[in-house]
């Protein structure tokens, strides 16, 4: 802040300048973004993800020191998980950004077209949103991730990214900046928040002006919850990742083993992680041990209902609190419940709206789960952490939206358009 200072005043004055400025820059770099052509776009995010891979050592050790601070904080196992960046890592961020490189451009695609009895054509077109604002805490790679996929629907974002990933987040967006600037795109088409300062998620809230078209939110409930209380414009967001996994009587043990496991224990910090398990009645005596075996084998804890403190001396006693509860950790409550109507009733009481599967044969079973559950994503005989825009074939992702309006489930390049319709005429008028 001291740089700053010296040229606005007071440290409250410049940081409400610098803030406005950022979102001045940002729309009038959204203007020209608006118009840039699928060929600008593609050649920034090639030569950014080429940026990332030349400065791969200067990413990590950047994120090194954001790793030791972390830890001389005592942060927890999860949350370290969430900000430490790997080789492999790295990788993932390259070829997301490749991946979103080589998409359909979303701008301009015609969503739907039709003619009036009186012969006008109308045609819904998509447009970009203008300026996005990302606030996220400790995931550096959602630096590249909302970069990228904002620069490719048209959109200007501004980044304001959790102390604890400063270091990483910089060291990724100077790459990001070298892409537009090769491209010969506004560099202010992807900025960061030059301060850690708390008071700027507050400006952000507030809309910079006018600057700020929609606000996403990644991070935890506290983060998410203030940004829906605060915020002055719309909001992409989901609060927890309250997912379950249901193993019907119909599931394949095999199955039920492993992707139980991956679901709960890939990584638990994601808000894709399972943290309840449902189990069928009829397949408590096949099918509970080896999955809770399976989980107890990595690190997990387990928390179950009356019948399953009978049946695995390691459980200890799930509450009511428990069925809320998104742990972010090897935590797991599991409950037996009567049959797939019950199993549904459980989920459309305590999910947060996230994600939910089912482990089962029976066709009837899986209507009924994607029929009468209202959650953003339901899958099939499939983990629960496929629920990412990456996995999805979208390069990766701004969030997973949890709400009814605009965007739901994973928010990629689609997700980040408007649209507009266009009418065309021969001299109508209306009666």
């Amino acid at each position: 802040m001291a740089i700053i200072q010296a040229v606005f005043g007071t440290e409250e004055q410049s940081l409400e300048a610098t803030m406005l400025e950022i979102g001045r820059r940002a729309r009038a770099a959204a203007a020209v973004l608006a118009f840039a052509t699928p060929e600008a776009k593609t050649r920034a995010l090639e030569a950014a993800a080429d940026a990332l891979n030349d400065r791969r050592d200067d990413i990590l050790s950047a994120n090194a020191l954001d790793m030791r601070a972390a830890e001389g904080k005592g942060i927890s196992k999860a949350f370290l998980d969430r900000l430490q960046l790997t080789d492999k890592r790295v990788d993932a961020m390259i070829e997301g950004l490749r991946t979103i490189a080589a998409l359909p451009d979303p701008v301009g695609r015609v969503m739907a077209e039709w003619t009036r009895p009186n012969g006008m054509t109308i045609r819904r077109v998509a447009t970009p949103l203008g300026v996005i604002g990302v606030i996220f805490e400790s995931r550096p790679n959602v630096t590249a991730d909302a970069g990228a996929l904002t620069l490719k629907a048209g959109n200007a974002v501004v980044l304001r990214g959790g102390s604890d990933s400063v270091n990483s987040s910089r060291a990724i967006h100077a790459c990001l900046v070298e892409g537009l600037v090769a491209a010969g795109l506004p560099a202010a088409a992807i900025q960061i928040v030059p301060t850690t300062d708390r008071a700027a998620v507050g400006q952000m809230l507030s809309g910079l002006g006018g600057s700020i078209d929609v606000i996403v939110p990644r991070g935890g409930k506290t983060l998410v919850a203030r940004v829906q209380d605060e915020a002055r414009v719309p909001v992409f967001a989901h609060l927890e990742g309250i997912c379950h996994t249901y193993i019907d009587k119909s599931a394949q043990l095999d199955m039920a083993v492993s992707v139980t496991l991956n679901a709960k224990m890939r990584r638990t910090g994601v808000c894709g992680a399972t943290e309840t398990l449902l189990v069928h009645d009829d397949v408590v005596g096949t099918h509970l041990k080896p999955v809770i075996d399976a989980l107890i084998a990595r690190g997990c804890e387990i928390r179950g209902d009356a019948t399953v403190m009978a049946l695995i001396p390691e459980a200890i006693p799930a509450t009511e609190q428990d069925w809320h509860t998104e742990y972010e950790d090897a935590i797991i409550s599991v409950k037996i419940v009567a049959d797939v109507g019950e199993a549904i009733a459980h989920v459309n009481k305590y999910s947060s709206h996230h994600t939910e599967a089912i482990i089962t044969e029976d066709p009837a079973s899986v209507a009924r789960w994607f029929n009468e559950i209202d959650s953003a994503i339901l899958l099939h005989n499939a983990s629960t952490q496929f629920a990412d825009g990456g996995e999805f074939g979208f390069g990766g992702e701004i969030g997973i939206a949890t709400g009814k309006f605009h965007a739901r489930g994973p928010v990629g390049v689609e997700q980040l358009t408007s649209f507009k319709y266009l009418v065309e005429g021969t001299g109508q008028t209306r009666p």
